[in-house]
């Protein structure tokens, strides 16, 4: 076997420009194939991380504005959710809605401690199902109760960055204190981390407080809920048509209206995104494949260079005894030898690469000042992935040298010869 290496050695050293493009194209395919997914890998946990800040199984009823005549009213009437489509919602549907709530804001709303105080806040009235709906994270403190609603209690539940300043020396010790808004007084029950992916720098009171304070009467701006047993595309889109008839009808508006109502369905984005993922994912592997047989293609061409240029060697081997076998080894050896190495090295630098872009952009977001947004995010590949991707540029490269082996190996001493 050594002497097998040395003789690859040698004839690696005696063709360097060559066996260098070769080797080249095998790391340039491990090494592309390698960066394309960590890269695809990168944007798919942002849209994935991004998507998740809320329940999957959730939906947002927004009221809109309709379309169509019907019933003797013309279109352009604005719709308002009230009291009665909450009933609709959780005595309609029951065997599929779980928790409902609703939410009203106020936009502009500054809050004051002391000679502290922060501006532009948005201050909303919600239900007890918001926190685990919207996926927050409670530092100190609770969220609002079903207490807060039924007493109408003149509770808040504000933002860690609201807390540093509004008490800079020490945040935390704002929960259980009193603050202000322009008009009233409230006392701080929780702190809540702050979102930069969420709109807006939201303050958080019971909807019943709220509803009293800005004279909603019934009101109930956005219904939110949570469901089951809705576990496909078809089934949800079954379940909205229903729901907004339902709604519709309330507000005297065409069942199929789809302006008198907005729902957003958090489930079938979540199925459209990892569609999406999907085809990106596939995309990329398409990509990198291609990139890969053309590394493939790169040593093909250097071994049936190889074996048309030693035939006459060849021919010498077997006129003296040398077994078919022998040669066959020879070259297939060289050629896993040289795929080997090369693909190794596209491995480490791709690697390297992904790496480098998880300290550098995997950080970045882009952020306008009311919300941020994480571009990439881990933009790396597993390293069982890598050791795939190079197995297999090591059995095609195998497989690249086993069509000029057995050549090499099946011609006659005489033809092999009598070449030049």
């Amino acid at each position: 076997m050594r002497d097998i290496f040395i003789e690859i050695l040698t004839t690696i050293k005696h063709n360097r420009l060559r066996t260098a493009l070769t080797g080249f194209s095998v790391a340039w395919g491990i090494f592309i194939l390698i960066v394309l997914l960590g890269a695809g890998n990168g944007l798919i946990n942002a849209m994935m991380g991004n998507s998740n800040r809320f329940l999957a199984t959730s939906m947002v009823v927004y009221g809109g504005e309709t379309s169509k005549a019907y019933d003797g009213l013309g279109e352009g009437r604005s719709v308002e959710l009230n009291d009665k489509d909450m009933s609709i919602t959780k005595e309609g549907f029951h065997d599929n809605v779980e928790t409902v709530g609703a939410e009203l804001s106020q936009q502009g709303e500054t809050l004051v401690n002391g000679s502290n105080y922060t501006t532009g806040i948005k201050l909303s009235g919600v239900y007890p199902n918001d926190i685990y709906i919207n996926k927050r994270t409670m530092v100190c403190g609770r969220f609002i109760n079903q207490l807060d609603l039924k007493d109408r209690r003149k509770s808040i539940v504000i933002s860690s960055d609201m807390a540093k300043e509004l008490l800079p020396q020490s945040p935390l010790a704002l929960n259980g204190q009193l603050i202000r808004t322009t008009t009233l007084a409230f006392r701080v029950v929780g702190i809540y981390e702050s979102q930069k992916s969420s709109m807006g720098n939201d303050a958080f009171i019971p909807f019943t407080t709220f509803r009293a304070i800005y004279s909603k009467g019934d009101k109930t701006g956005d219904i939110v809920f949570s469901f089951s047993n809705l576990n496909s595309e078809a089934e949800n889109a079954a379940f909205e048509s229903n729901y907004r008839a339902r709604i519709n009808r309330q507000h005297r508006a065409a069942p199929d209206d789809e302006n008198a109502v907005w729902i957003w369905n958090r489930f079938t984005q979540a199925l459209s995104m990892n569609t999406a993922n999907g085809l990106l994912s596939t995309a990329l592997w398409v990509i990198g494949i291609l990139t890969l047989i053309s590394g493939i293609v790169g040593v093909s061409n250097i071994m049936l260079i190889t074996v048309r240029e030693r035939t006459h060697e060849f021919g010498i081997r077997k006129a003296i005894g040398a077994k078919p076998w022998s040669i066959l080894r020879l070259i297939i050896i060289e050629s896993v030898a040289i795929t080997t190495f090369f693909g190794y090295i596209g491995m480490l630098l791709g690697i390297a690469a992904n790496q480098y872009m998880d300290a550098t952009i995997g950080k970045e977001t882009i952020d306008n000042g009311l919300f941020a947004i994480q571009m990439f995010t881990n933009p790396t590949v597993g390293f069982d992935t890598c050791i795939k991707a190079t197995l297999l540029m090591i059995f095609a490269g195998t497989l690249a040298g086993l069509i000029p082996a057995r050549k090499a190996a099946r011609i006659r001493p005489i033809e092999a010869l009598r070449a030049e």
